[in-house]
């Protein structure tokens, strides 16, 4: 039984938006958060006790330079919780357009689609339930042939269920990079655990790790800031006429992400929405 005990850290958000919540997730991201909860006004995170360190978030809370601020913080001890009961409880199946189900080991009798994807929900890292993993998953459905025989990447990888989902569908070589090392050994896991680790290699770290020329799909779910800033790097990475999914950002903010795709060699293919979630498709001309 996990019975690990976690502290949370809420961090009030001054002038509190989703975005800005965001923004606060990434530049968190060296730090051993496990998992953030948004709760307005606040980001709230969730690190394991021995692993809290109080003067490395104040260092980087101190370098903010977004337009907003963190206003107050405070860390409580949480009770002692039996986590794995917990995922059991929370962690329902996702079936994406009827074709692949994104499950727990301990989801048992279900219906099989093409694709099933098992993962360990741990506490840190994406389940496929927000609507950017949904909306990922499906642009991967809808660009199979794409994929098939291909080179993947699947940057800022989580779980790395888009990782295990382009194996699935038969790339030949997929690899999944994560800022945070316990997401990249969670991703290394559940490409074991859904026999897929020949064509899945995980890495830990950010963009700096792309190879100029190298990939033929490349999945990135992060968020608008990184991807302002990654996109001309994946471009770089992308052989010509490889394709670019990105997603985790605002529909308002497509023009900023088109616009540096533009400038960055990258042909705008389309898009996908859910409840004000964009996913968009790029081609490296």
């Amino acid at each position: 039984m996990n019975t690990q005990e976690y502290i949370q850290v809420s961090m009030t958000i001054d002038p509190f938006t989703e975005e800005n919540a965001e923004i606060l997730i990434a530049e968190l991201d060296e730090l051993p958060f496990e998992s953030f909860e948004i709760q307005a006004p606040c980001l709230n995170g969730y690190v394991q006790k021995e692993l809290y360190d109080q003067q490395a978030l104040k260092v980087v809370l101190a370098g903010l330079a977004y337009g907003f601020d963190v206003t107050g913080v405070s860390a409580n001890l949480m009770p002692a919780v039996n986590w794995n009961a917990e995922w059991e409880k929370n962690f329902t199946p996702i079936v994406v357009d009827g074709k692949c189900t994104i499950k727990a080991s301990f989801h048992k009798g279900l219906k099989r689609t093409r694709f099933n994807v098992t993962i360990d929900p741990r506490m840190a890292f994406g389940t496929g339930h927000h609507n950017t993993t949904y909306m990922m998953c499906r642009a991967l459905l809808q660009n199979e042939a794409a994929v098939k025989g291909r080179t993947v990447l699947d940057m800022g990888c989580g779980t790395a269920i888009l990782a295990i989902l382009a194996a699935k569908m038969g790339a030949a070589h997929c690899y999944g990079i994560d800022i945070d090392a316990v997401a990249a050994a969670s991703a290394y896991d559940n490409a074991i655990r859904n026999r897929v680790s020949r064509h899945v290699e995980t890495y830990c770290g950010d963009a700096s790790l792309l190879q100029a020329g190298k990939y033929d799909v490349i999945l990135a779910n992060i968020n608008r800031n990184i991807l302002l800033q990654d996109i001309p790097t994946y471009s770089r990475s992308l052989r010509s006429g490889g394709l670019l999914f990105v997603s985790g950002f605002y529909t308002e903010d497509l023009p900023m992400i088109q616009g540096v795709a533009q400038n960055s060699g990258l042909s705008f293919e389309g898009s996908d929405e859910m409840d004000n979630w964009c996913c968009a498709k790029f081609a490296k001309k």
